[in-house]
């Protein structure tokens, strides 16, 4: 960090020309001027053209091909010629003021006709220089990487803008267009593929990058962070950000992976290029002042996950990339991208590193030709490179990512300062397209209803007074169980907008046939101030809950409410559910770097409801039949249970994120691997409980991505063990999902507490192939379907003191009948289902063939089926 400090002293004439000499030093470096000339003969070349594309500022050489312009840092100024090879130079701060740009002669056809030619031939990596020299550039990169030194630190800006792409000049006399000429005034030519754009949201964040390779870390550190557009018009639009910070993230090309659009694309200079791409020599020529080798690249096969695109090696021993254009093929597996392209730009520092300076990014997406489209521009500087040793005070904590106090508050002088590329016109104004969009006749009952769809919430604010309170969630509204038959929902909850420590949320209910009435009330109080809602990440809260309610005993694994009325309908006839009368109180203390505290504390009253009973076995007049499928029709019930727990665990997730909704709180993507472990104690005799037990549960996920763009693998095992002698609600049931939807982390053909156990190990495993097979297959690559395969184990046991069928636990007052169709697995035999999916039909929908391997001869086993869900996914 460089900091200049002026002392005060009584030179205000002195003061007065610093000020002037510097506006006038900066109204000079506003020009740039430049002497076009040939490259091979070095003549000059008259009326040669200089443009900033979209931003209608040009000007034409003179008769010494000479010319002066306005300096637009960000921009890109083309120069070009008739019979010469236009030259495109991103201009920024460092910049120099006087440009000698040297033009080639344009032999293109006889390229192209070379190229083709050289193409032609069948491809072969034995022999080909292109291969020899990628080799080199492979090996020698690990010199080039920046985390080869023991320290580095930059500064990044960032600005992403999102807008809606490719609007007809036909189109602004007609329709919304034609009564609304204000909007003329935001729109602008996009400089990256000349087509008319309306920009709708810009974010930019100046961050400072730190590393220390022994021990290793890296740091983030948010300066300066300015977000503005359609994204402010909802309670959730920091989502808008975070989605498109993730999709369209930072490319890396000396990763051997590169994530972009939630998938991993193979590097052109990674360890396993050679296999996936071809490569062909194209050209020698002057990138800048270096002279640089073109080699052209594309996949193997176009529909993989890969780039197109060229590399310019320094032409000397070093191998350095100088220059990368990536783009993916247009018959690529990637959905809603239209088109795609990402220059970046390696710099030589004094100190002689290169390092990437320019990273821009600019995509064009369409989900189907008669909607809109939109375009999404990523513009990326790193600057202020330096290799110095770094405090370990800014190195010290687990955190990756902090942000300064003062980040989202930063003013002129700031981001005068950092903001290295000019926001163009139409971005300066987003704010003002804004007011006027809410000031449109019927703008806010449409907004009205986007919110209701997208939020699944309704607002009773304004613009002027923001919400207070919620209504929702929408789609629990209406819903329906086997007690209640049709079931009515009226829910609700409070906003930092009320309190902003101090959240309430909760609904009433009544089923129409049960004529029953249920609610759940819950008050949180947070330690930490959230935007919106309590549960946004890092959750440091404190919450209380009484509720009643009915429920299926597997509804406590499903993700979604159990309310939700799509997730409502079973492909299984249900008769067994539980009334539920709760009261918890629980407590969340979540850090930025994944570490997760939580503690519960709960008692709980259990009714049976429909074909279930609670029948202890001291209770029955007659020994049971040793089937477990008898029932004694003369034994006691119980109409509920009680037990009061305390649970206690850690979650451990580095690197996870989170966007958040309304409704629930969904981790950006998966990659963060998860760790989780917990123990919960029940209490004989305080607060009316009736059990004292042990449960240990424990959890590790990880996700792999397969190189050479076959796909991903998610894997999850799960464990855990009931240490004491209970009854069968307190046993453990398996991760049952009896809808038709696909629920993540659940059983699909297991039925309703079908397998009871107080000892259990569970693994899934999916595969996400990505389309590697398909794509290979003629005609069906044309579908652009992808494979889907997965295998998920329950291996279980049920201990004697737990067996209800013993004689030695008859008399026992803990244990109970099972209920019918209850079943014990044989701790040797485990449970196995697998399937077989194909997802991205019509780019939404994911079906699935589940079949059952094992326990197929039950009565109740449900052997094999179709589950579906709504997947949207590049």
């Amino acid at each position: 960090m460089r900091i200049m400090i002026i002392k005060r002293h009584n030179y205000l004439p002195a003061a007065i020309f610093l000020v002037l000499f510097t506006l006038v030093a900066t109204t000079v470096r506003a020009q740039i001027t430049g002497h076009i000339v040939d490259a091979k003969t070095g003549d000059p070349i008259p009326k040669a053209s200089a443009i900033y594309r979209g931003n209608q500022t040009s000007v034409v050489s003179d008769e010494e091909g000479r010319f002066t312009i306005e300096r637009h840092a960000g921009w890109k100024l083309t120069v070009s010629s008739i019979g010469y090879v236009p030259q495109v130079i991103n201009i920024t701060r460092n910049t120099p003021d006087n440009l000698v740009i040297k033009l080639k002669s344009d032999s293109k056809q006889i390229e192209e006709v070379t190229v083709k030619k050289h193409r032609a031939s069948r491809y072969s990596r034995k022999d080909n220089p292109a291969v020899e020299l990628m080799k080199k550039v492979i090996a020698a990169r690990k010199k080039t990487d920046l985390r080869s030194h023991d320290f580095y630190q930059y500064n990044d800006y960032q600005k992403i803008m999102l807008g809606l792409n490719d609007l007809k000049i036909d189109d602004l006399d007609s329709g919304v267009f034609a009564k609304r000429k204000w909007l003329l005034n935001h729109m602008e030519v996009c400089p990256y593929n000349e087509k008319l754009i309306l920009p709708l949201s810009v974010d930019e964040t100046v961050a400072q990058k730190i590393y220390r390779r022994d021990p290793h870390a890296e740091k983030t550190i948010i300066k300066g962070q300015n977000a503005t557009g359609i994204n402010d018009m909802f309670q959730t639009g920091d989502i808008l950000n975070a989605v498109l910070k993730d999709v369209f993230t930072d490319i890396d090309i000396y990763q051997d992976n590169i994530r972009l659009f939630q998938k991993r694309f193979t590097s052109p200079i990674g360890n396993d290029a050679i296999q996936f791409y071809r490569y062909y020599i194209t050209d020698t020529l002057f990138v800048g002042n270096d002279q640089c080798i073109r080699l052209d690249f594309t996949p193997n096969n176009q529909q993989d996950f890969g780039f197109r695109g060229q590399l310019y090696v320094l032409a000397d021993s070093s191998y350095q990339v100088k220059r990368c254009e990536l783009t993916i093929p247009h018959n690529s597996d990637v959905n809603w991208v239209e088109n795609m392209q990402c220059l970046q730009e390696y710099t030589k520092l004094a100190s002689g590193e290169w390092v990437l300076t320019v990273d821009d990014m600019f995509v064009e997406l369409m989900a189907v030709k008669f909607f809109s489209k939109f375009i999404v521009v990523r513009t990326t500087r790193r600057s202020d490179f330096a290799f110095e040793e770094i405090p370990n005070a800014l190195l010290r904590g687990h955190r990756a990512v902090m942000k300064d106090a003062y980040a989202e508050m930063q003013g002129d002088d700031f981001w005068n300062q950092y903001r290295q590329v000019e926001l163009t016109q139409s971005e300066s104004s987003i704010g003002g397209l804004m007011e006027h969009l809410q000031e449109m006749k019927g703008f806010k009952y449409i907004l009205f209803g986007l919110k209701a769809l997208i939020e699944n919430f309704v607002e009773t604010g304004s613009k002027e007074h923001p919400s207070k309170v919620d209504i929702g969630p929408v789609n629990t509204i209406i819903s329906q169980n086997f007690y209640d038959k049709v079931r009515f929902r009226a829910s609700a909850q409070t906003t930092a907008n009320l309190h902003p420590h101090l959240f309430l949320k909760g609904y009433v209910a009544r089923g129409i046939k049960s004529k029953q009435n249920y609610y759940s009330g819950e008050v949180t109080y947070t330690f930490n101030r959230p935007g919106y809602l309590p549960r946004e990440f890092p959750k440091q809260a404190i919450t209380f809950q009484s509720m009643r309610d009915v429920a299926l005993p597997s509804d406590k694994f499903i993700q979604t409410d159990k309310d939700n009325m799509f997730t409502s309908f079973k492909v299984t006839e249900i008769d067994k559910m539980f009334l539920y009368n709760r009261q918890a109180l629980s407590f969340d203390f979540e850090q930025e770097w994944g570490f997760k505290l939580y503690a519960e504390a709960k008692t709980e009253r259990v009714s049976p409801i429909g074909n279930i009973d609670f029948k202890p076995l001291n209770l029955q007049p007659a020994p049971l039949d040793p089937q477990p499928s008898a029932i004694n029709p003369q034994s006691t019930s119980l109409d509920h249970i009680r037990y009061t727990e305390a649970t206690i665990g850690i979650r451990y997730a580095p690197g996870e994120t989170f966007i958040n909704t309304k409704q629930h709180r969904w981790p950006l993507n998966l990659d963060a691997p998860v760790f989780r472990l917990q123990h919960t104690m029940g209490f004989d005799g305080f607060l009316g409980g009736q059990y004292k037990y042990n449960f240990t549960e424990g959890e590790i996920y990880k996700r792999v991505w397969l190189p050479m763009s076959w796909g991903k693998i998610d894997a999850r095992l799960k464990f855990g063990a009931q240490w004491n002698q209970v009854p069968y609600p307190l046993l453990i049931m398996p991760v049952a999902n009896l809808g038709y939807i696909l629920e993540d982390q659940t059983f699909n053909l297991i039925n309703n507490m079908e397998f009871l156990n107080d000892r259990y190990a569970s693994l899934m495993v999916d595969w996400d192939l990505n389309g590697k097979i398909f794509n290979r297959i003629p005609l069906l690559h044309r579908l652009k379907w992808r494979e889907w395969l997965g295998v998920k184990v329950l291996w279980g046991a049920l201990t004697d003191k737990n067996n209800p069928y013993l004689a030695q636990n008859m008399n026992s007052s803990v244990l109970m009948e099972f209920p019918e169709g209850c079943n014990i697995m044989d701790k040797k035999r485990p449970y196995v289902e697998m399937s077989f999916g194909i997802h991205n039909i019509f780019k939404l929908v994911h079906v699935e063939y589940v079949r059952r391997l094992s326990y197929r001869s039950l009565p109740t086993a449900n052997k094999q089926g179709l589950r579906f869900l709504i997947r949207t996914m590049f």
